[in-house]
């Protein structure tokens, strides 16, 4: 095996093994897992760095198992999926750093960090997966293996929430497996290809190739918390902080996007999706989506469940630029899935720390926190700007190439939604900051919050650096390597014949 076959496994397996370890620590064996996580993670991203440069100059990577005939596990890099799989090990790590400080006094913290390694490569394989088969076997162990975290606190609630989100992804992988058995017995063996791969059947079987597309949409909108998929999402906002940063920013929710694009755009193929009108419905789908998101987010008191259905709305962003024919779109649509994870992760950091040092759960209870926590809060404000659309922040690059898109693509609907989700994204964060940056708490309010842990700094630098990366993707787009100058390669060749 020479080093271009070798290099996707070893990406993979540098978190799986770090958590298969991890399982056998004792809970007491807390510097042995601190390393273990830290190593696993960096090594990861050294890996992911080699990738990403072999990628950039065009080097091919791959990597397959044949289990039996017509059935293959097959790793593969292009510019899409080293998109997201860079996405994921840079907050792999951060979190990772968090994680460590955020559970320093808690129980059962090698089940936790174990199971937590997994999904990270249930993830990453997923993102690396060459064919329909191989994506269907990670999207299933990102179920599996988020599970335990959702229910990581115990107790009758979190159990509840568990249940709630295993009958909505079961239900929705049942249904995935349903549509790429059906497809696979169309076509025969399906491999991810920019320009897509089902141009010879899409004259003479038009009406299975859209059923079979329903099908897709919803097994994978489940995971993406399109509506009305995504009540399993609030529920499962009682997990701890370091987990609702990993679902909302870079696992279970954006491996559902990701999986609409990969079918859009590398099964179906943006042309033969337009032929067939799945697009215009896929479009308005999305789009209510996100204006439901933010609408539900306004009225929401739990800071969580207010970022939870941020997300929501957020997430349907990369969907409907996806769904908007053109290369503008596109851009827009696909930089959103790293833009996203990166503001989205800031703000929930920012929640576990509020909640962790001042024992603040609501809005309402934020009066005067800027001045007690002020690099969290600093790090809060940038990360809800960057979601409002506020210029030079990363939100700003997202929503301009989606409005520029959704005008060259003849469909100037798109910018009134977006320009709706602006508004109601500024009604539900700007009070946010004003009660932080503006009020004062009162006196039984200030008697009654937490004192500051004695691991605060791992607690504080990932959202201070992930903040710092929203501003340096918004104001240095067009450097090379940046978000955006990845995902206008990525869309150039997926409109390439």
């Amino acid at each position: 095996m020479n080093d271009l076959q070798i290099l996707l496994p070893l990406i993979l397996f540098s978190s799986f093994f770090t958590g298969v370890i991890i399982f056998f620590l004792g809970e007491g064996n807390h510097r042995s897992r601190t390393v273990l996580n830290l190593l696993g993670a960096v090594l990861k991203i050294l890996l992911v760095l080699q990738l990403l440069d072999g990628v950039y100059h065009q080097q091919v990577y791959q990597s397959q198992l044949v289990l039996a005939p017509g059935i293959e596990i097959v790793l593969t890099a292009d510019a899409l999926s080293v998109f997201f799989v860079t996405l994921s090990a840079f907050l792999w790590l951060l979190t990772t750093v968090y994680a460590i400080g955020y559970l320093e006094q808690s129980p059962h913290r090698s089940r936790f960090f174990g199971f937590f390694s997994i999904c990270v490569s249930a993830t990453t394989g997923l993102a690396l997966a060459g064919n329909l088969i191989t994506f269907l076997l990670f999207y299933e162990l990102l179920t599996l293996s988020t599970y335990p975290l959702v229910v990581h606190k115990g107790g009758a609630r979190a159990l509840r929430a568990g249940r709630i989100y295993l009958r909505y992804t079961l239900a929705g992988g049942a249904v995935l497996l349903f549509g790429i058995a059906w497809l696979q017995n169309l076509a025969g063996p399906i491999s991810f290809t920019e320009g897509g791969a089902l141009s010879p059947l899409a004259e003479n079987h038009r009406w299975e190739l859209q059923m079979i597309f329903v099908l897709l949409i919803l097994g994978l909108g489940v995971k993406a918390a399109i509506v009305p998929l995504h009540g399993w999402l609030p529920n499962a906002m009682v997990a701890p902080a370091p987990v609702s940063s990993l679902l909302h920013a870079v696992a279970v929710v954006k491996a559902g996007a990701f999986g609409v694009v990969r079918m859009v755009y590398e099964v179906y193929g943006i042309d033969v999706a337009r032929d067939l009108n799945l697009l215009h419905p896929l479009a308005i789908v999305a789009s209510i989506t996100i204006v439901y998101g933010s609408i539900k987010a306004l009225f929401q008191d739990e800071l969580k469940k207010r970022l939870a259905y941020s997300t929501v709305s957020q997430v349907s962003y990369i969907v409907l630029g996806t769904a908007i024919f053109g290369p503008v779109a596109t851009i827009g649509g696909i930089v959103h899935l790293f833009h996203q994870g990166i503001m989205k992760i800031t703000l929930f950091f920012a929640a576990g720390n509020y909640a962790e040092g001042l024992g603040i759960h609501r809005v309402s209870q934020m009066d005067g926190v800027g001045r007690k926590m002020p690099w969290t809060t600093l790090s809060f404000s940038i990360g809800a700007l960057g979601m409002i659309g506020l210029p030079p922040l990363a939100g700003y690059v997202s929503k301009w190439y989606l409005q520029k898109g959704g005008i060259e693509g003849d469909e100037a609907w798109i910018s009134l939604v977006l320009s709706m989700s602006s508004l109601l994204n500024a009604a539900y964060f700007l009070p946010i900051l004003y009660r932080a940056w503006f009020k004062t708490g009162t006196e039984e309010t200030e008697r009654s919050r937490k004192r500051r842990r004695p691991a605060w700094w791992m607690l504080v630098l990932p959202p201070v650096t992930t903040a710092l990366f929203v501003v340096y993707a918004g104001a240095f787009a067009e450097t090379p390597y940046s978000p955006l100058q990845w995902a206008k390669m990525i869309a150039d060749r997926e409109y390439t014949p």
